[in-house]
């Protein structure tokens, strides 16, 4: 392939990885409980991985608008670049809020922390690849077990009871804390800086990633457990780093997974993973609008459960209805309008689409 072939392909692969990690999203929100533990199981796969996923390809998307392998150089050139990231950063936050006071759906909203997360990514993002990749790897390695310590000291808790709860959810108390979602999202950054077209970069980041997973997971499970073993609280945070860690580098083995399928395999394979994977890809090319939609969606949702009183808005029907109907709406705007409605939005209200840098088809830049 061309290197022009490369970088689409690259691109369809890194949007099914967001697009998976949206149904993942769904499943974790929706999907009801049930009495099978085998089935029980299969479900709490979708209460880490999927947003680390996200997070994960949000990194990588950063890399991308910001030049892919070779970076925005000029001064003014970045500043322009910083304005347009800091402003969408601003209306998610605005975003995330509005939902949460609206429409109250059950679930924790990512839109708020994302816009966050943005905001402290601005001073990081031209870091040299390697350094951005040793500092993610390095904070990732600490900040989920500080941020397990700190949401249960009593000055967290004490801040959540007041006028400080969102912010201080934002930090490192929250169901998306930016303690640990920027390092994950620099891992990203950092991976797209040493080039997603390249077939060692991509093979080694899946082997290395799964290689992670596939060990820490298991040491994990062998800590002992506080609730088994009297002191052992330390064994929480430790653990969370562990798990942090082995389920990012199953996010990236996905991302590289992907993208062999859809890149570096043979003609065949890739254009039948290409066509599998395009309804996928196409829910990962508008985030914003499918993952907004679904709130709403499961927002209109919400009901009393007439067996045990609870409100839940929590059904199978809800679950199929969403990732059917996401991938549907996904692939015929796709195919007939482009990109995404919030996103056509919200890149108009930050000035790039009124400003549009040269652009580098092999790199993504």
């Amino acid at each position: 392939m061309s290197r022009a072939d490369v970088a689409a392909a690259r691109v369809v692969g890194v949007d099914a990885a967001r697009g998976f990690a949206l149904i993942g999203m769904f499943v974790a929100h929706v999907a009801p409980a049930v009495d099978d533990a085998s089935v029980m199981a299969l479900i709490g796969i979708a209460d880490e991985r999927p947003r680390l996923l996200f997070a994960l390809t949000a990194g990588i998307g950063l890399g991308f608008i910001s030049g892919g392998v070779r970076p925005v150089a000029a001064p003014e050139e970045r500043g322009i670049l910083r304005r347009q990231i800091a402003i969408r950063a601003v209306i998610l936050i605005a975003m995330g809020l509005l939902i949460a006071a609206t429409l109250r759906p059950l679930v924790f909203i990512i839109l708020d922390v994302y816009g966050v997360a943005f905001l402290l990514m601005l001073p990081l993002l031209f870091l040299p690849p390697r350094a951005a990749l040793a500092t993610g790897i390095g904070l990732l390695a600490l900040a989920p077990a500080l941020a397990e310590i700190a949401a249960r000291s009593p000055a967290v808790v004490g801040a959540r009871e007041g006028v400080f709860r969102i912010p201080v959810d934002w930090a490192v108390s929250g169901a998306y804390p930016v303690i640990v979602w920027v390092p994950v999202m620099l891992i990203g950054l950092a991976l797209a800086r040493l080039d997603l077209g390249s077939r060692t970069t991509v093979f080694l980041t899946g082997l290395i990633g799964a290689a992670v997973g596939c060990v820490l997971l298991p040491v994990s499970t062998l800590l002992p457990s506080p609730f088994i073993v009297a002191d052992a609280a330390w064994s929480v945070p430790m653990r969370a780093s562990l798990e942090t860690l082995a389920n990012t580098g199953i996010a990236a083995a996905v991302v590289s997974l992907l993208l062999v399928l859809t890149g570096f395999a043979s003609a065949g394979v890739r254009r039948v993973a290409v066509a599998a994977t395009s309804p996928i890809a196409a829910m990962g090319s508008m985030p914003l609008t499918v993952y907004t939609l679904h709130l709403v969606v499961i927002a209109l949702a919400i009901r009393t459960d007439p067996a045990s009183g609870a409100v839940t808005d929590d059904s199978w029907p809800l679950l199929v209805g969403l990732v059917v109907g996401s991938m549907a709406f996904a692939w015929l705007w796709r195919r007939f309008v482009g990109r995404g409605p919030f996103e056509m939005l919200l890149r108009w209200a930050s000035g790039r689409s009124r400003r549009v840098a040269t652009a580098d088809p092999a790199t993504g830049g």
